[in-house]
């Protein structure tokens, strides 16, 4: 599995995590396949969240994970709160220390590798954040820190508190939802292509290093569902599946590979609980494609270059 730096450490984590949202609809024996699956293909980072299945996905991986032999150093786990479920965003230190406790309750560990707020919470106060981070890591509960979906101004006003840095970024990111590049490409033009939808964040993660998780990677939509072997998007699935008999992979390897190519170090967020596409997926993560490959499948996407 292809290594990249986490943030501005010099800490290594692989280029896909496993993302255990639906691990809610799984058997502890199912979840554990899936798991297993995982790590023996090199992803030895987990994705969770508080409101994952209602906290069920986070229960199911506690006991599945605490009867596998994996040892708990050898896995990064990153879970996120915030999201009140139908009701609120919430980052108060209160809210947050809670879940954190709940979070490792379910999980069945001592600690979190990584803490990320959900989705940006607009009475957020930087300074209490900060608050409750420096207690959790005082009391050996989260190592390190994240958010979710926030712009340059919300990343870089939580971070001008804390006394931590940010580590993560989480972004909607695949072939079918490609904003963060497209108003580059079309700069000072008056396209829908042109609008700049995230503050150009990528380009800041860049400037200073922040890891950007892709979630989503083969979605296109709001959870609309997956645009592999989807007859809505013919063009699209013929050319990842001309470049996935080239490489000897499947369609989801492609695109992965697509996302990695990308020379930001994204971390790519795998949801998908089934063993065989997780192990496909992975393989994504040894196949370089040619500059032509990669603008090919981008066209074949739907968009366009100007």
């Amino acid at each position: 599995m292809k290594q990249i730096k986490m943030g501005c450490t010099t800490l290594s984590i692989p280029a896909m995590a496993l993302g255990i949202m639906r691990m809610n609809q799984k058997s502890v024996p199912e979840a554990q396949v899936a798991i297993q699956a995982a790590y023996d293909a090199g992803i030895n980072f987990i994705d969770s969240a508080d409101i994952y299945g209602g906290g069920k996905s986070e229960e199911i991986f506690g006991q599945a994970f605490s009867q596998m032999q994996i040892k708990r150093e050898e896995m990064f786990i990153l879970s996120k709160t915030g999201i009140v479920p139908g009701k609120r965003y919430d980052f108060s230190k209160e809210h947050i220390l809670h879940s954190v406790d709940e979070i490792l309750e379910r999980m069945q560990l001592d600690y979190l590798d990584s803490l990320v707020l959900h989705r940006p919470d607009a009475l957020m106060d930087p300074e209490e954040v900060a608050e409750a981070f420096d207690q959790l890591q005082a009391a050996g509960k989260v190592r390190f820190f994240g958010v979710s979906n926030f712009d340059v101004i919300q990343f870089k006003l939580l971070q001008s508190c804390l006394s931590q840095r940010l580590m993560f970024n989480q972004l909607q990111f695949s072939l079918k939802h490609t904003g963060m590049i497209d108003f580059g490409m079309h700069m000072n033009m008056l396209d829908e292509s042109s609008i700049d939808r995230d503050s150009q964040f990528l380009d800041y993660a860049r400037l200073h290093k922040v890891t950007v998780q892709a979630w989503s990677p083969f979605q296109y939509g709001m959870f609309k569902g997956t645009f592999i072997d989807n007859d809505g998007f013919p063009k699209l699935n013929q050319e990842l599946q001309k470049l996935a008999d080239k490489y000897e992979v499947g369609k989801n390897a492609i695109a992965a590979a697509w996302i990695l190519c990308h020379p930001a170090n994204i971390q790519i967020l795998v949801g998908s609980m089934n063993p065989q596409h997780i192990r496909d997926s992975a393989k994504g993560a040894k196949i370089r494609l040619t500059r032509q490959e990669w603008y090919d499948l981008y066209l074949a996407a739907g968009n366009y270059l100007p």
